[in-house]
């Protein structure tokens, strides 16, 4: 049986990789430096080749050349303990069929290895991208949370089929499209972007795909749309989720085909255009509420790249920040203090990075030094300034965020929200005074006589001393019903 090379400096780590191999059924053939590793490749094929970037002698991913150039067909599998999207993009550019990131998670690890040493996977090498697409800005970091974004982002600089990309406003979805597209096959066509929120729905189908003249008032000459404009490149679709229900049916069409048919027109039009779109909403909830067609998200999410929000990698925002300084600066030479970089840090940025650039430029504007301290942060930012109320509990933001976005979506109305709070809040704190709202009034400086009438409106149990007044006793006490229960 074909064995697996393994080419990895840290002895501890082979050795665990060979044992899991073996476990496949393979032997192994280990190698401790680049040179080692193309010798035994050289004197026998192997089925896979494992590969880490950080070895003594050569960097992995110049190695990788070497083996694809010696076998062009053979997987190699790239790890590293330096994940970020320019490994991520280069190891995919050079042909790697895998790329993971260290501390190997092993089940991952395995299910991998098994795939790729039961089919060879075919490997696309992107085209060479210009010069200036070997950055890639606010999407640089290397913090766990990043690293499947960072795979996905490498496998779909690699074909052409339709990307998705998700996740929270303000986190750099714009960017990471343009991201792909300079590092694909189309990085020398041109890339064009519709926003699909900012245009009413009666001329949003005429921006996508144009118009012919006399169509409606005032279109005096036929114009192309976006798509038109896209042919070679990329069509980048922002905000797909505000698509309307009656474009999505051509629009569907036009992804599977590449067809469509101007405004007021007849003939139908063939371009050659890749597809990337983008949403901050959850589809799969606009599916089930049929808000969205579930044909139509299945045809644009064949790739898909997540975006965690900025609190979830909280380990990048300093070199983020200081990447975004530099451009800021416009020639100054600004630098982040130990306090800043610790107060960014600890921010849970709900707007994130977008956030995190405002922040940044408000500081810039009123820092008339080389460093940026402290004081030159917003007043919520800065140490020392923090209170109870105002303290970070990024658990508790995301949960609110996911239920006030689940409640707008059913139409809520302000005081709804407001109701619902406070019977959540009321569930949480009786418990915490024996049920007793006489005790939770006084400890919270709340009006008694108020406080009861709130728990009867909103269905908890009568109390002890409810026809009482405020000189009621103090041993009153409530049930308290589930807030999450409805009828």
């Amino acid at each position: 049986m074909s064995y697996v090379l393994v080419v990895e400096d840290e002895a501890a780590l082979a050795s665990a990789i060979g044992i899991l191999v073996q476990r496949l059924g393979h032997p192994v053939r280990t190698a401790a430096s680049a040179t080692l590793g193309l010798q035994r490749l050289r004197q026998e094929r192997p089925a896979l080749v494992v590969l880490d970037i950080g070895l003594p002698d050569l960097n992995g991913l110049d190695v990788l050349m070497r083996i694809k150039a010696i076998d062009a067909a053979l997987p190699v599998l790239v790890i590293t303990a330096h994940g970020n999207l320019q490994n991520a993009v280069e190891a995919r550019k050079r042909g790697a069929a895998g790329y993971l990131v260290k501390p190997l998670d092993l089940p991952e690890f395995e299910r991998t290895v098994r795939a790729l040493l039961q089919e060879a996977e075919p490997v696309l090498a992107a085209a060479v991208p210009p010069p200036d697409a070997d950055a890639a800005p606010l999407l640089i970091g290397s913090s766990p949370a990043m690293q499947p974004a960072f795979a996905a982002i490498a496998h779909a600089c690699a074909v052409e089929a339709p990307v998705l990309i998700t996740g929270p406003t303000g986190i750099g979805k714009s960017l990471t499209a343009k991201v792909i597209h300079l590092h694909g096959a189309r990085h020398h066509g041109p890339f064009v972007t519709l926003s699909c929120a900012s245009l009413p729905e009666s001329l949003l189908e005429a921006e996508l795909f144009g118009h012919e003249k006399g169509a409606f008032t005032g279109a005096a000459e036929t114009r192309s749309g976006h798509v038109d404009r896209a042919t070679g490149g990329t069509l980048f679709l922002d905000e797909i989720g505000d698509v309307p229900m009656p474009l999505q049916v051509k629009l569907l069409r036009f992804v599977e085909e590449k067809v469509f048919v101007r405004v007021g027109g007849r003939q139908e039009q063939k371009v050659d255009v890749r597809i990337i779109a983008a949403t901050n909403q959850d589809l799969e909830a606009a599916v089930r509420a049929r808000r969205f067609r579930e044909d139509l998200y299945y045809r644009l999410r064949v790739l898909e790249v997540k975006l965690p929000p900025l609190a979830d990698r909280r380990g990048d925002i300093a070199g983020v920040a200081a990447y975004l300084l530099a451009g800021i600066g416009r020639g100054r030479s600004l630098s982040l203090s130990r306090e800043v970089v610790a107060a960014l840090e600890a921010h849970t940025w709900p707007g994130n990075v977008r956030e995190l650039r405002n922040v940044l430029e408000r500081a810039a504007a009123v820092c008339q030094g080389a460093v940026l301290l402290p004081t030159h942060l917003p007043p919520e930012l800065r140490p020392g300034t923090e209170t109870r109320a105002t303290a970070n509990f990024p658990a508790l933001d995301a949960a609110m965020a996911t239920w006030v976005d689940d409640r707008l979506r059913h139409e809520a109305k302000y005081s709804d929200l407001l109701d619902e709070l406070e019977t959540r809040l009321l569930a949480l704190l009786l418990p915490r005074f024996d049920h007793k709202p006489t005790h939770l009034a006084r400890a919270l400086d709340v009006n008694r006589a108020t406080l009861r009438k709130r728990l009867r409106d909103r269905g908890y149990a009568q109390t002890n001393d409810d026809a009482g007044g405020d000189d009621a006793p103090d041993d009153d006490t409530t049930s308290v019903p589930d807030p999450d229960h409805e009828g």
